[in-house]
């Protein structure tokens, strides 16, 4: 009996023989005069599998085929989802830029990438030739249109190609897969090497923490997840909406696809499941949740619980581009959890999903080479959080300096060697086993009376119904650091509130020791936020932002 190869693209040739007409990808078409889609592009897995193939076997005779680092700029469409599947069936390494990335470090991501080959639609073309992108390629392929600077037309590729039969290469577990741009929230854009396995290891924990069975229908309102559905036998129904802007998305059309084709499943960000839950319609098909990428909000939580069927799960997984899922927690729990995080515990992310094996250790802001050197804490004490587990990737893709940063080599009892992923996040264990995030290491505030973590002092101030969100951010030098707490105002709000609301949060404060040491409070405008999530705070500007203003008033940043 020959093995399955260990490849993400492995399951559909078994897929498209067990179930050859269910629908793998629903993609909406052109907007009908009510404003919504009709989702008449389909792909059914017998289409997805035999047209990947052939598209596969185009791309290798063109010169795009094992270990050729290609980046991808395709919009959600059947396309997009075809290219994926051939590139992986090629053994060709995709290499992916999150959406939530500055438009201005993507020069950058894609020069460390050192691609050999760019496939995108026209626009990304012609931003390629202006902008300077991907100088490195010598491969192009245009999804789209032609004007003649993009290489041959994806069509052409899979005519070329057509008839040439099963197309999947026999990938070596420890060979890399691909190379996907984290968001860069706290700093430059990093290149994550995924290997196949850590691609086949994440679809097996997904199935098993969220017991996902084929046949359901799936929601992915952010396209990199989508890909994981068809993997997972489910149809993929790609939401009519910019990927990029989940906040402004339009609740009617996503219950229009969720209504029409009867959604199970629906993964969205925090931003995005504010919209559902704003809209407050009932989702009754709905029978598992996913909201992923920042902490949601408990009282986001709350009304999407609301909306879902009595039985229905709502997950909030926690994990990172390097290494996911590594903990979940249903809505239940987390619900039950929100006075505590009201009241300064930080945020309960759950119990690790099996295989992983999550531990906290001392924080140290430097380097460590080996196991042998990390001082691990028990549980109740406040550390940086690692996971070593069949999806933590072991490297970044020419970034050695932040490939040591974030890597530990340990060396098990067997002799045999493993990279345990350093979170860059804070975090504890409780009584219970259950793993608390107390904030992002880099945003800690480190001062003369010892730390105070973001995730352990915003929500005891986010519960002022006038306030929309508040951040913590440090003033001055490490180890003297004076706390100070943005505030932005929720929406309709008047400024001149602020005095009034200034004091009830110091009323807030005072409740708690931790948060009492936070003595001055500034009034935000609008704080810097990523576009896709809109929920990942620009703590580091607003650091800035807030040493500004009290340098103006006379302070200096001092204690």
């Amino acid at each position: 009996m020959t093995a399955t190869p260990c490849n993400i693209a492995a399951a559909l040739p078994r897929l498209a023989a067990e179930r050859p007409d269910q629908p793998a990808i629903r993609c909406p078409g052109r907007r009908r005069g009510d404003g919504l889609a009709p989702y008449d592009v389909v792909l059914d897995y017998r289409a997805l599998d035999t047209r990947s193939d052939a598209i596969a076997a185009g791309l290798v005779r063109y010169g795009i085929g094992r270990g050729v680092r290609t980046v991808v700029m395709v919009r959600p469409s059947p396309e997009f989802f075809l290219l994926m599947f051939a590139l992986f069936k090629a053994g060709a390494v995709p290499v992916l830029v999150d959406p939530g990335i500055d438009r201005r470090a993507l020069r950058q991501c894609l020069e460390e990438a050192e691609p050999e080959a760019f496939v995108g639609i026209p626009l990304a073309h012609v931003a390629r030739l202006l902008l300077g992108w991907a100088r490195s390629a010598r491969k192009l392929v245009t999804v789209g249109r032609r004007w003649g600077w993009g290489g041959p037309p994806l069509e052409a590729i899979e005519r070329a190609g057509a008839g040439a039969g099963p197309q999947l290469a026999d990938t070596a577990p420890a060979a890399v897969a691909a190379i996907a741009f984290t968001s860069g929230s706290t700093g430059v854009p990093k290149g994550v090497v995924y290997r196949p396995r850590h691609f086949v290891a994440q679809i097996e924990l997904m199935r098993r923490a969220f017991g996902i069975e084929a046949g359901g229908g799936d929601l992915p309102t952010f396209p990199p997840f989508a890909l994981f559905a068809p993997a997972l036998g489910l149809t993929s129904v790609i939401p009519d909406m910019d990927p990029t802007r989940p906040a402004e998305a339009d609740p009617r059309r996503l219950h229009d696809a969720i209504a029409r084709f009867g959604v199970t499943q629906l993964f969205g960000s925090p931003a995005l499941m504010r919209v559902l839950a704003e809209y407050g319609r009932p989702l009754p098909t709905v029978r598992r949740a996913t909201s992923a990428g920042a902490p949601v909000p408990p009282e986001v939580v709350e009304k999407i619980r609301a909306l879902l069927p009595p039985d229905a799960q709502f997950w909030t997984p926690y994990g990172a581009t390097e290494c996911l899922p590594v903990a979940v927690i249903e809505g239940r729990e987390l619900q039950d959890t929100r006075a505590a995080t009201e009241a300064g515990a930080g945020t309960c992310v759950g119990r690790p999903v099996p295989p992983n094996q999550v531990r906290i250790i001392a924080i140290t802001d430097e380097p460590i080479a080996d196991w042998s050197g990390v001082r691990e804490l028990p549980p109740g004490q406040v550390g940086e959080i690692t996971v070593a587990g069949p999806t933590a990737t072991d490297a970044y893709y020419n970034r050695e300096a932040a490939t040591r940063a974030a890597k530990i080599r340990e060396v098990l009892a067997d002799g045999s060697e493993r990279t345990v992923h350093r979170m860059g996040d804070v975090g504890y264990f409780d009584a219970a086993g259950r793993l608390w995030f107390c904030g992002r290491k880099s945003q800690r505030v480190e001062a003369a009376d010892g730390p105070l973590y973001t995730e352990q002092v915003e929500p005891v101030f986010n519960v002022h119904p006038q306030v929309r969100r508040t951040a913590l951010v440090g003033v001055g030098a490490i180890g003297s650091q004076l706390p100070v707490l943005c505030v932005e105002l929720a929406e309709g709000v008047d400024e001149g509130e602020f005095p009034r609301i200034e004091a009830a949060l110091r009323q807030l404060g005072a409740r708690h020791a931790h948060t009492a040491r936070v003595q001055v409070i500034l009034r935000h405008p609008r704080f810097p936020v990523d576009i896709r999530h809109n929920a990942k705070i620009g703590r580091e500007k607003l650091a800035g932002w807030a040493a500004a203003q009290l340098a103006a008033r006379g302070k200096g940043g001092k204690a």
